[in-house]
């Protein structure tokens, strides 16, 4: 039997998406998210935010490191994973990420300098 493994999560990009190619066929594309929280205590509004480690690939990791940067909001649908490893000393460590299946850009891609320099110079 498999066991239910399903995420949804909506935040900010914390810094821009980094992409990788693990293999001539293979791009992985990592970024991290913020999620901002609200919550009442004794009548004072609190907040907290929770960060997040995002991860996808193929065609999917081209289109976040082409139209993502710092500061989207995006929602994400995926899976978590686990990994673990040793350290040459012998501890261990692990930890959470997501698995994006899939990711919605919620807001329209903020363009880098360059292209608002293209677009100012061609609209003069």
């Amino acid at each position: 039997m498999n066991a239910l493994n399903n995420v949804l999560i909506e935040g900010n990009l914390v810094r821009d998406p980094d992409s990788i190619n693990v293999s001539d066929e293979k791009t992985v594309c990592k970024f991290s998210i913020a999620v901002n929280q609200q919550y009442k205590k004794n009548e004072e509004i609190m907040k907290s935010v929770s960060y997040f480690d995002v991860q996808v690939w193929q065609n999917l990791a081209e289109s976040c490191q082409k139209y993502l940067r710092k500061g989207n909001s995006v929602r994400v649908s995926g899976r978590l994973k686990q990994d673990r490893w040793e350290d040459e000393d012998g501890k261990k460590y692990s930890r959470v990420l997501i698995v994006g299946e899939h990711v919605d850009f919620q807001g329209g891609r903020k363009k880098s300098k360059t292209e608002k320099e293209e677009s100012a110079s061609e609209a003069e």
